[in-house]
């Protein structure tokens, strides 16, 4: 069964870190290049960062810095750490394949950035 699972999402204040974490089946995961992806409210989805099966990456322009994708391949996992978080951060994080499925998005995760 395709399965992407989100977590680690949560309400923080501005300047504070989350780590965001995605357990995918073998068969989404395994050789792929696999994305984390954001949507605010009234926005559409937008990609936001990507790392290749050999561990190559690439941001947005709007993270770049502040967040950091990590792959774990052993577990089948991906990570997006969130650092130096702003206002604008605040959307729903989803991971899935890149370029995406839209039969693998999964629930996704809510990131709320407000004092």
């Amino acid at each position: 069964q395709v399965q992407l699972v989100e977590s680690g999402g949560g309400l923080v204040q501005p300047g504070g870190s989350l780590r965001l974490s995605c357990a995918a089946s073998a068969d989404i995961f395994s050789g792929y290049v696999m994305g984390w992806y954001r949507q605010a409210p009234g926005k559409q989805r937008e990609l936001v960062a990507t790392i290749t099966s050999g561990g190559g990456t690439n941001y947005a322009d709007s993270v770049k810095g502040r967040f950091t994708i990590s792959r774990d391949d052993a577990k089948n996992t991906v990570h997006l750490q969130l650092n130096s978080l702003k206002p604008e951060d605040t959307a729903v994080y989803y991971c899935n394949r890149a370029p995406a499925r839209v039969d693998y998005w999964g629930q996704g995760t809510q990131v709320t950035v407000s004092s």
